[in-house]
């Protein structure tokens, strides 16, 4: 799951859906309106540059864009194989998420967790090793593929909330501790990185970075684990 503030109807911020389609395994894919607001900005880094910059940021776009869908993917067909239902997959202006239909077991949980960075790790070293072989424009693609995925799983996995990082990290502590000294414990290490992606949004914003602003840690969330331990 990557970033993403969820409201309790699922939506983010009001976002509506733009369209729908079905993908691999049978999943339907629910695209909400706030992908323009993300294109929109991907677009304006390639001003000036002419229409052969605008071709090459749209199709970085289209393969942020499936790369996300994939890693959602990971998430559903781990639901999938173990029986539990998929209430919707969303792809969305600050990434996507994944929602079961149900809770989950910590073992569930764990496996449902991991299998979305699994498969973004995955399609960085497949494509890592096919890219080298090919030339042109195909290169130019399955390059930037491998690099996309190889970032986003960096950043997918920081220990923050409401990545699958924070997630996997409380899911780890709790094979070793109580549930309220792990929550407590993911709580002020997700405390910690939402100040320090602050001040990395602050300094982003200097240097034309504003993409970083799709990205809101879950403050909130994490005080009140570090203060409650649930």
């Amino acid at each position: 799951m990557y970033a993403g503030i969820k409201r309790r109807d699922g939506t983010m911020f009001g976002d509506t859906t733009l369209f729908q389609f079905r993908a691999l395994f049978g999943f339907q894919i629910e695209v909400r309106s706030s992908i323009i607001f993300l294109a929109l900005i991907w677009m304006f880094a390639s001003i000036g540059g002419g229409s052969q910059a605008l071709f090459y940021s749209l199709v970085t776009f289209g393969i942020l864009f499936v790369s996300i869908v994939l890693h959602e993917l990971g998430h559903a067909w781990a639901c999938k194989v173990q029986g539990i239902p998929v209430r919707e997959v969303v792809v969305y202006g600050g990434g996507g998420y994944c929602l079961p239909g149900r809770a989950m077991s910590r073992r569930e949980d764990e496996f449902v967790t991991a299998m979305g960075p699994a498969v973004t790790w995955a399609l960085w070293a497949i494509l890592s090793l096919i890219a080298p072989m090919t030339s042109g424009f195909l290169a130019y693609v399955l390059h930037t593929a491998a690099f996309l995925n190889l970032f986003l799983g960096i950043f997918n996995l920081m220990p923050v909330l409401p990545l699958d990082g924070g997630r996997l990290f409380r899911l780890v502590l709790l094979r070793f501790m109580r549930p309220q000294p792990a929550t407590r414990i993911a709580g002020g290490v997700g405390l910690v990185v939402s100040a320090a992606w602050a001040l990395w949004v602050l300094m982003a914003l200097f240097g034309g970075g504003f993409f970083f602003l799709l990205f809101i840690p879950d403050f909130a969330r994490h005080l009140q684990m570090l203060r409650h331990g649930h």
